[in-house]
């Protein structure tokens, strides 16, 4: 029976088909995924410098960008049924898939510390709580919904979304008002400068990390066209609504961040009820894939692995809101490589067709994704563009070249040593 209840998320082994869910439920839970707090300010950033027309336009190139690459992966996990740790076995060998597990649970906790410290230093200066008490309360709540798996991250969803979509509204409203309307707000003129690929960049890069993660939730879906058109909706509506709600924000008020903006529009209450819910829907779905990953690694269940990386991630969250946003973005950077390796291997070289999972013999490391991989985040620091795009462009490339070469390799092996036998 426990061991039942451990496993409930079916770390280490497919989906069973009696467990997956129809389109609501996943469509619920991935606007949840994308209702991400960083997107907003990433988003105020955005409006404080670039003009309405190229804001809009960086936002729909960059969510397309987003939607291909997190679409490619939840038809993974809609065909398989396997979370974004155990794809990475085919590709990076079992062994070899710790590295992709490692990078993920390392900036996942990392970052839902710095969540737990975004949500309680703000709250801290308004309410006059203690920030220590709000750090632990706050970080051991968002640790018990992660706990109990998809069934509280789809009633969190179901609460969350329509709340922050809202008052989300509300605040962009009250600040198109307070500049004089739709007129007054394209009048603004950008008090910074941005180049269109830096733009791109900001808008993909936000979340093409966490989109890396995109199969640990989409592999329940029902099936791969459930899955895929989910996701997409998710991103379109979603993180365009998020860098929406933050850019109008800055726009109006030359302030980034939207829990500020807020407090200036007197909206205290909303103010923090909509921080609150927008970072404990972020941080349960990085607390979420963090367990798969260190599930990955050590083969404990999903929800033990939550329990301690919650606890961490609460244990260090001012530490790590003070001295490690740098070092987690550095970490952040590593990880679109990853996933390009994942999708090049499943579409490219095995055509969408994998043995199943608990028939496969995978290798130990597969040397070919880890060159691949490294290519990726050398030419994401070396190549000019979209620093994410140019990661995962050349991590394709280079691991297909590489597979094929060895195949080939292989094949003239083979031929050589038939043409001696004869």
């Amino acid at each position: 029976m426990s061991k039942k209840h451990q496993d409930h998320d079916y770390s280490l082994e497919a989906i069973p088909n009696g467990d997956k869910k129809g389109f609501i439920s996943m469509l619920v839970v991935m606007l949840g995924f994308t209702f991400f707090s960083a997107s907003m300010l990433a988003g105020g950033n955005l409006g404080t410098s670039l003009s309405m027309d190229k804001f809009i336009t960086a936002v729909i190139i960059g969510n397309i960008i987003l939607c291909i690459y997190t679409g490619l992966l939840a038809y993974m996990a809609g065909d398989t049924g396997l979370s974004t740790h155990l794809l990475a076995r085919y590709s990076f060998g079992e062994k070899g898939s710790y590295l992709v597990s490692f990078l993920v649970s390392a900036t996942q906790v990392g970052w839902f510390g710095v969540g737990v410290a975004m949500f309680a230093i703000p709250v801290s200066k308004v309410t006059g709580i203690n920030v220590g008490i709000l750090v632990l309360v706050s970080g051991l709540l968002m640790t018990a919904t992660a706990f109990f798996g998809m069934k509280s991250l789809t009633i969190l969803s179901m609460i969350a979304v329509p709340s922050i979509a809202i008052l989300g509204s509300i605040s962009a409203g009250k600040a198109i008002g307070d500049v004089g309307g739709i007129a007054g707000l394209l009048s603004i003129e950008p008090t910074g400068t941005m180049t269109m690929s830096a733009a791109l960049a900001s808008v993909v890069g936000t979340f093409i990390s966490g989109g890396t993660l995109t199969a640990d939730f989409t592999r329940f879906s029902k099936d791969k066209k459930t899955a895929v058109s989910t996701t997409v909706i998710a991103f379109l509506i979603g993180n365009s609504l998020m860098l929406a709600f933050g850019a109008i924000g800055a726009m109006a008020t030359g302030q980034s961040d939207i829990a500020e903006v807020m407090f200036m529009q007197g909206l205290i209450i909303p103010a923090i009820i909509i921080l609150g819910l927008n970072i404990w829907t972020t941080n349960d779905n990085a607390l979420y894939g963090s367990g798969l990953a260190f599930s990955n690694i050590t083969k404990q269940p999903k929800s033990r692995m939550v329990i301690i990386n919650g606890i961490v991630g609460t244990l260090l969250a001012l530490f790590l809101y003070n001295n490690f946003m740098e070092w987690l973005n550095l970490l952040n950077s590593f990880i679109p490589a990853t996933g390009a390796v994942i999708i090049a291997d499943y579409f490219i070289l095995n055509k969408r067709s994998y043995t199943q999972f608990k028939y496969a013999k995978f290798k130990t490391v597969n040397i070919n994704a880890i060159i691949a991989w490294i290519a990726g985040v050398i030419g994401s620091y070396t190549l000019k563009g979209i620093t994410p795009l140019n990661s995962v462009i050349v991590a394709i490339v280079v691991y297909v070249v590489l597979s094929k070469l060895n195949t080939k390799s292989k094949l003239n092996d083979i031929n050589n040593s038939t043409e001696k036998i004869a």
